[in-house]
């Protein structure tokens, strides 16, 4: 159900006027005070005062919340979906933490602080996050007090813009000898790359075992470009042995159900032949097309190992290509800043390096 600004004045009004409320983040000593709401979508008026700094509710301003910020907020609520409400508002709004409280209170919105994933130099790694409030309105707490809830998602830092890309971990089969971060990492990658794909017109095979991987909401599986069967691809029809060999591959990309412009392995901390090896069975059995470029996706720091790997004499007919992390986020960032289109396969070629050639 969409939510509304009459939903969240609601339920704000329902809160007890006879008590005083606190900030989510603990480290604020203010109180607020819910002074009159106007229904059915505000404004709300409150008050708030900080008693450390010699400040009483009497003294108090009264304050105002437009019915324009609260739509705001509700446009980009979403059920389950962690939302961090200094990034709706773009820093705008000084009531937005006190809007974001009073929210929190209510029996149907929760705060926590999923983890997120930093990206830099080609590497990655799991910090503490933010604060967040999310909305689960199957879940009704008690009204008029803060509940925490936990929650498999972690946010990742996709681009320079910063992109929230909820991965729920319960939701897809574990990746053999990686941790909880490595997974992480491996999907964010993995959405990441479908992403690309849809923006250059690409359509997107996502490996058997990783669609359920859940992005903004939405299953791999479910989001635009992403294939429901390899067979259903004109380039790949005719070999259904190579079907076989290629539903466990991570991405590959179909352009015009004529061409493969990329597979890819992503190889996260899991050795770069166990990939190379895959990316071969589909080689033998699958369609001796030009222009496929056999791709290892990999951190930055891994580029001597997947060269020396791909040169072995086992895998020189693949002629693999080397996509660092770095490269991969530079193209995304590319694609959602820019919206490119209409780019021939060769602008790939800008971002990969080739292994053989090294």
């Amino acid at each position: 159900m969409r939510v509304t600004a009459s939903n969240l004045v609601a339920a704000i009004n329902q809160l007890p006027r006879d008590r005083e409320y606190n900030y989510i983040n603990p480290q604020n000593k203010g109180r607020i005070a819910v002074y009159n709401v106007v229904l059915p979508e505000g404004p709300i008026q409150i008050k708030r005062y900080d008693a450390t700094k010699g400040e009483t509710l009497e003294n108090a301003k009264i304050e105002s919340m437009s019915s324009s910020m609260i739509w705001r907020l509700a446009n980009a609520i979403s059920e389950e979906s962690p939302l961090n409400i200094d990034r709706v508002f773009n820093g705008s709004y000084n009531t937005r933490s006190v809007l974001e409280a009073l929210l929190a209170h209510t029996p149907q919105f929760y705060h926590c602080k999923p983890g997120r994933i930093q990206y830099t130099n080609g590497r990655s790694e799991l910090k503490k996050g933010h604060k967040y409030i999310v909305y689960k309105p199957n879940e009704p707490h008690e009204n008029g007090v803060l509940y925490k809830t936990d929650i498999n998602y972690v946010i990742s830092e996709i681009s320079h813009e910063i992109v929230q890309s909820g991965i729920e971990l319960d939701d897809f089969m574990p990746i053999q000898e990686m941790t909880i971060e490595q997974k992480r990492e491996h999907a964010r990658i993995q959405v990441a790359l479908v992403l690309i794909g849809k923006q250059l017109g690409f359509r997107t095979w996502v490996a058997q075992n990783d669609r359920g991987i859940e992005y903004a909401g939405k299953r791999l599986s479910e989001m635009d470009g992403v294939i429901e069967r390899l067979a259903s691809e004109q380039v790949v029809a005719s070999y259904p042995k190579g079907i076989e060999a290629a539903k466990m591959i991570d991405c590959i990309w179909f352009k015009n159900g004529r061409l493969m412009p990329a597979v890819m392995e992503i190889e996260h901390s899991t050795g770069v032949t166990s990939g190379l090896n895959r990316m071969k069975g589909f080689y033998e059995l699958g369609p001796q097309t030009r222009n496929i470029r056999w791709t290892i996706v990999a951190p930055d720091g891994d580029r001597g190992k997947v060269i020396r790997k791909a040169q072995a004499p086992q895998f020189a007919e693949l002629n693999a290509k080397f996509f660092p992390y770095s490269a991969v986020m530079e193209l995304y960032s590319i694609c959602e800043r820019r919206k490119i289109r209409g780019v021939t396969d060769e602008f790939l070629d800008c971002f990969m390096e080739n292994c053989l050639a090294a």
